[in-house]
């Protein structure tokens, strides 16, 4: 038996969880080490970023259902919990620095270079260019082709600078959006912690309002009981069969007056 499940049930249905998990993040890393296609690595990156944000999400949640039986549990119980969640935490975050890696080489194997072009056969075509040219006419063209080297050049520190500028300002953007969804996912975590201890509350008010029902309907045919024997100790006094209810005085007998005898 899960030593957790003698705790609580919900801690084990929560370390289950998160097993299954791990278990799934490491065959997923193996199964990346073999794939060379970068596309395809790409996308099993990002389903295995997925499985972490929801283990990330449940180790949470394991974190508040520890905080909250801390008065419940003894001392020893609470640090081995405690433990348990670090040794999640630990875990979690290896396969956190398992993934920037495999993404830094995968943006290493995206890398293009700038600069690379078909140049197949135009060391023939320039030296028989060369040779129909005079010696100003190679110094012209040579400083022709220095000079659109250093447009180029120019240009392409024009991009790159660019490139840095939008970069930076992408950067900004990104980390502003993902401090806020961190703020939206850590308030859904809240709501759904909420949800689920409504749900108990609302479980259990409702098995009282079901005995409360029982109680009352019990009361109502005691009470129905007790009216229908006082209707026909009424209509009937003389009958034997129907005991006198308890503290309900027996209906008074006929009076004679004196000179009716």
């Amino acid at each position: 038996m899960d030593p957790l499940a003698a705790v609580s049930e919900e801690l084990a249905e929560l370390d289950g969880q998160i097993a299954d998990i791990f278990r799934a993040l490491s065959n997923g890393f193996q199964k990346l080490e073999k794939v060379k296609d970068v596309n395809r690595q790409s996308r099993q990156l990002e389903e295995l970023t997925d499985k972490m944000r929801e283990c990330k999400r449940l180790i949470k949640e394991f974190d508040r259902e520890v905080k909250e039986m801390e008065s419940r549990t003894d001392a020893n119980t609470h640090r081995k919990l405690n433990e348990k969640k670090q040794s999640m935490v630990k875990e979690l975050n290896s396969y956190v620095a398992l993934k920037k890696q495999h993404q830094s080489n995968l943006e290493s194997n995206k890398r293009v270079e700038l600069f690379d072009g078909p140049n197949e056969g135009f060391g023939e075509e320039n030296v028989l260019l060369a040779s129909s040219m005079t010696n100003q006419q190679l110094i012209d063209r040579g400083n022709q082709m220095m000079d659109e080297t250093d447009q180029a050049v120019d240009r392409a520190k024009k991009v790159v600078l660019d490139t840095v500028d939008v970069g930076t300002e992408t950067a900004a953007a990104l980390k502003a959006q993902t401090e806020q969804m961190s703020s939206i996912v850590n308030e859904l975590d809240s709501i759904h912690f909420s949800i689920k201890k409504a749900s108990k509350l609302v479980k259990e008010i409702g098995r009282q309002v079901a005995t409360d029902k029982c109680i009352m309907a019990l009361l109502f045919l005691i009470v129905i009981g007790v009216i229908v024997i006082m209707i026909v100790k009424l209509v009937n006094p003389n009958n034997k069969d129907i005991r006198d209810i308890p503290g309900l005085a027996p209906p008074a007998m006929n009076r004679r007056l004196l000179w009716d005898s």
